[in-house]
């Protein structure tokens, strides 16, 4: 039987996506109803070889730096010359990181609350032995980036990481990217690193870059949903006004809208 956790409303399967969905529908539906969750969400088909418009990006190719474009290689050089890369422990990155962490919300748009210093302490104890976190360091001693990993079942998902916005010329993310994954794909050596699914809640370009500068690819799979029966029926009347919806940057009509271009992508996948 699946884990389930609920996460901003919804329950997302702990497990990585290559691990098969067990649970039946009729299962998934009296879960909904008995967290009240508003649905429940999860991929099947991991890395089909068919492109669908859901996907995870990963990369599964243990590359050497000679692998990388020549601009590439020319900042994974500079930001090792300038900056420390290691894992460290949860106290240093609690003692260290909150700044980061409160800087890093700078550079995009985001619907999740910011954490406080002691919700954050409180996040990174709640972490279990399957986490590793990295830390960045710049030569002034201070702690500029941050990933926390999680490793199961022969993977690693890259789960939050953080750059301080006052820091990114020194090229902390090309060091980040380059020492995790040659530590995770050649050194463990396991199948892959995952980056996360297609994204829907956030503005971001942090997957187009590792597509383009650390040869990560989409693993194509198909989205599946679940809603709570009131759920269902407040999608099937906003549907067809999911454009207009989208003009809201902010609050509860934009958190809608992100969940009824979810439903755009689970309709037309396949």
């Amino acid at each position: 039987m699946v884990i389930w956790k609920k996460y901003n409303g919804a329950l997302i399967p702990d497990q990585p996506p290559h691990i098969r969905m067990t649970d039946s529908q009729k299962y998934i539906g009296k879960l909904v109803k008995s967290k009240n969750a508003f649905f429940a969400r999860w991929t099947t088909e991991f890395d089909k070889k068919l492109m669908t418009n859901f996907w995870f990006v990963i990369n599964d190719r243990p590359l050497d730096i000679n692998d990388y474009s020549s601009n590439t290689r020319s900042k994974i050089r500079r930001g090792l010359k300038n900056l420390d890369v290691k894992k460290i422990k949860k106290s240093e990155l609690i003692s260290k990181g909150y700044t980061t962490y409160k800087e890093a919300f700078k550079r995009y748009k985001n619907l999740l609350p910011q954490m406080n210093k002691s919700e954050f302490k409180a996040h990174i104890l709640g972490l279990d032995k399957t986490w590793d976190i990295w830390g960045v360091f710049h030569k002034d001693g201070g702690l500029i980036a941050y990933s926390q990993n999680q490793i199961r079942d022969n993977q690693c998902t890259y789960s939050i990481i953080k750059f301080h916005v006052d820091y990114l010329r020194y090229y902390p993310s090309y060091a980040l990217y380059y020492t995790m994954n040659k530590y995770y794909l050649k050194e463990m050596q396991l199948n892959y690193v995952n980056e996360g699914t297609r994204s829907i809640l956030h503005e971001t370009n942090v997957q187009e870059f590792i597509i383009d500068k650390f040869k990560f690819r989409k693993a194509y799979c198909i989205l599946n949903i679940h809603y709570h029966p009131l759920v269902r029926v407040i999608i099937w009347l906003l549907f067809p006004f999911r454009d207009v919806m989208l003009k809201f940057k902010k609050g509860i009509l934009h958190k809608m809208a992100v969940v009824l271009k979810q439903e755009e992508i689970r309709r037309n996948q396949k």
